[in-house]
């Protein structure tokens, strides 16, 4: 089976600063130290954005260290809390469309694994304009008939936390259509934003997330304008997939409980 690993929400700083209290680079870099000690023969890694906090290029430089020790390729995408061009000139190996969003596609065990660019400078909620979505349709088109998993930042869809949804992809209507006529090719939709693990289908597309690798965001499913954080564990999923299925594991790895025979 094909394994991966999926990362998302890191959200690193300048080096020497906290971000609600904790160091994000020290939390990614013990992320990375338990994927390559315990899941260094995956594939590869995704992370679907909000890679920096504030979008300044010494975080990204942070993030190209630490990413220089992983065991395998990294293939990133950026969220709301990014900077394109920033990102763009600490990453120019990460491949664009034409319209210079990073969106870009590659196989793996006959698998097309596909990124899509939901960040809109300025708004913490997603967008994917016409422009985005023409060049997905005719990336699936390219690519049929293989199955697909696609990867974005923001939920296409509102997951019942109301702080959250209000900053969800608001207005999904061209993703629905560039997916829609490929809908039994998509096996999974993976994306971040929401700190939190989840599963559920969108359209008959089953979607996961996960907790990100610095702070969370606490459970609340009560309409408050606020967005309430926590520090729950962090976690990365591991991805085992074939042509039949596609199974997400989320990984609490700094669970440090004793294990026991059953």
């Amino acid at each position: 089976m094909l394994k991966f690993i999926h990362l998302t929400d890191t959200h690193l700083v300048t080096p020497g600063q906290a971000l609600y209290g904790t160091d994000p680079k020290w939390r990614l870099q013990r992320a990375l130290a338990a994927i390559n000690e315990r899941h260094g023969d995956s594939r590869f890694m995704v992370v679907t954005g909000d890679l920096a906090h504030w979008g300044e290029p010494a975080a990204y430089a942070a993030l190209s260290e630490c990413l220089g020790q992983l065991r395998m390729p990294v293939h990133l995408l950026i969220g709301n809390h990014d900077e394109r061009n920033a990102f763009r000139t600490a990453f120019a190996s990460t491949p664009v469309d034409s319209g210079g969003f990073v969106q870009y596609a590659f196989d793996a065990d006959g698998i097309r694994h596909i990124m899509l660019d939901s960040n809109e400078p300025g708004v913490s909620w997603g967008v994917f304009c016409e422009r985005r979505a023409t060049w997905l349709a005719d990336e699936l088109a390219r690519s049929a008939p293989s199955p697909v998993h696609l990867f974005i930042h923001h939920p296409p869809c509102s997951v019942g936390i109301p702080s959250m949804d209000r900053i969800a992809l608001l207005e999904p209507g061209a993703l629905r259509e560039a997916v829609g006529p490929h809908r039994e090719r998509i096996r999974h939709l993976f994306f971040g934003h929401l700190h939190r693990p989840l599963a559920g289908s969108w359209m008959g597309i089953p979607l996961s997330t996960l907790r990100a690798t610095n702070h969370q965001v606490a459970l609340t499913l009560d309409d408050s304008p606020r967005i309430l954080g926590s520090h729950e564990p962090a976690q990365f999923c591991v991805v085992l997939a074939n042509h039949e299925s596609t199974i997400v594991h989320l990984h609490d790895f700094e669970d440090a409980s004793p294990r026991f025979e059953m």
